[in-house]
């Protein structure tokens, strides 16, 4: 079910991670039915979208010439990045919204970039060149596991093959190895997945990363068993997650902090020897 609603909260969140600042939403929700997916926690079914677009709009501009942000930093050397699908596929949905419109905004704005992170390839925008002022992050995990995880999404292969094709177009294109998940052979898929992200991006001097661990969350995970959502074999494993309460009182599952320590180490010394030219921005 899409439903389209006048978006009250107008409340910029700050980020610092994939972008300096959260925008309000544009979508809330999702139409696919990933199993670690965090939205599914707040609204398991359906999507809304904000038909007072301008008026997020106006928000985003009136904040950025007073954001207080240094850059150069590590989300953009020059622009104040905000992201703009934090709730969201905002790709997926794309055709649900005036995203031309959005677009057309950040690429003309002197000081507001866009970004959002995307399980697949959203075609409609390559007839569009925001000059650099949007970033995509396509969204990247070893095929097998996507495969169990997130089945309706586009295949690993043909995301990194669009790396390239969007650069062309006119876009910053980055890669986001998210969520990275802890189990028996993960160290050789990532090998894997590794060597074909070096195989098919040609524009290997401008395309960085990030780098997102799993955190799972007890409600989606009754959730996932009680609706047969695959995956919760690798997705729930209580002998290596801890218990951690989020800033909205959820009660989020992570890697405890004495094994996630070694998996950043080893993803990052992997990593680092198989595609070095690839910057991570930042891993949690």
């Amino acid at each position: 079910m899409i439903e389209k609603v006048k978006r009250k909260s107008m409340v910029i969140r700050p980020s610092g991670r994939s972008s300096d600042f959260i925008t309000p939403s544009f979508g809330y929700g999702c139409l696919l039915d990933c199993s670690y997916c965090y939205m599914k926690r707040h609204m398991p079914k359906g999507l809304s979208i904000a038909e007072n677009t301008n008026d997020i709009l106006t928000e985003i501009n009136n904040h950025a010439f007073f954001a207080t942000v240094d850059k150069p930093n590590q989300t953009d050397p020059q622009y104040v990045t905000y992201d703009i699908a934090c709730n969201e596929d905002f790709a997926l949905h794309a055709k649900h919204h005036e995203w031309e419109n959005i677009f057309s905004f950040f690429k003309d704005h002197p000081i507001a970039k866009a970004t959002l992170a995307t399980k697949i390839i959203p075609e409609r925008f390559l007839s569009f060149d925001p000059q650099r002022k949007v970033r995509i992050r396509f969204s990247l995990m070893p095929q097998k596991i996507s495969s169990i995880l997130e089945p309706e999404t586009s295949e690993i292969k043909d995301r990194l093959l669009a790396v390239d094709r969007f650069i062309d177009a006119g876009y910053d294109v980055h890669l986001n190895f998210s969520p990275v998940i802890y189990y028996d052979g993960w160290k050789e898929d990532y090998a894997k997945l590794f060597c074909m992200v070096d195989k098919h991006i040609s524009n290997k001097e401008i395309v960085k990363s990030e780098v997102i661990f799993l955190t799972h969350n007890v409600d989606k995970h009754s959730y996932n068993l009680q609706n047969g959502i695959p995956g919760e074999n690798i997705l729930w494993t209580p002998d290596t997650q801890e218990e951690k309460t989020s800033e909205y009182g959820g009660k989020n599952i992570r890697y405890k902090i004495s094994i996630k320590s070694g998996l950043t180490r080893k993803f990052k010394e992997l990593h680092n020897e198989l595609i070095p030219w690839n910057t991570i921005r930042y891993i949690f």
